[in-house]
């Protein structure tokens, strides 16, 4: 990959993605055993941790996706949300499934929106890492690592300018 002047110093490299994940399924593999749930993978950022998550996963899925645009670091989030519901999601396990929650503020109306309008058992969230000073959420979170600094941060679906979000690795933003 092309070195750029925006990409900082690393925060997880590849080999703590890959522990990340498996973290991350195994506390879901220990509660939603047996269980029927739904995977919706929040685009475009979940896309690469939906992927490396399901493939750990012990248990049968189902998958969709979501969209919400977002301005990484602003947490007042007024974007549609875009969720054609391709398969039934009533009375099932509901695992949105994002890179991060970096302020909070969009999960939590996706997380809202998906309990209050299609009469789910449950939502949940997953994701590889969340950030300090987010918004509280209502709902379960799964999440393998706490940045200790809300950084901005590129790479692992993680964009910025609508670039960068297909490096293996997660470093800081050099603006």
């Amino acid at each position: 990959m092309e070195t750029n002047k925006h990409i900082g110093s690393l925060v997880l490299s590849q080999e703590r993605i890959r522990l990340g994940v498996a973290i991350v399924a195994d506390k879901l593999n220990q509660k939603f055993s047996g269980e029927e749930v739904v995977i919706i993978s929040v685009v475009p950022g979940g896309i690469l941790f939906t992927a490396d998550l399901v493939r750990e996963l012990k248990f049968d899925v189902n998958m969709d996706y979501i969209a919400c645009h977002h301005t990484p670091g602003v947490s007042e989030n007024g974007s549609p949300i875009v969720y054609h519901q391709d398969i039934n999601i009533k009375d099932k396990h509901v695992i949105l499934v994002d890179d991060a929650i970096e302020t909070g503020g969009t999960m939590k109306r996706v997380a809202l929106f998906i309990g209050a309008e299609f009469g789910v058992k449950s939502v949940s969230i997953a994701t590889l890492f969340v950030k300090p000073n987010r918004v509280n959420i209502p709902v379960t979170q799964y999440f393998a690592y706490e940045m200790d600094n809300d950084d901005m941060l590129i790479g692992y679906g993680l964009s910025w300018e609508n670039k960068y979000q297909n490096i293996p690795f997660v470093s800081k933003l050099i603006k």
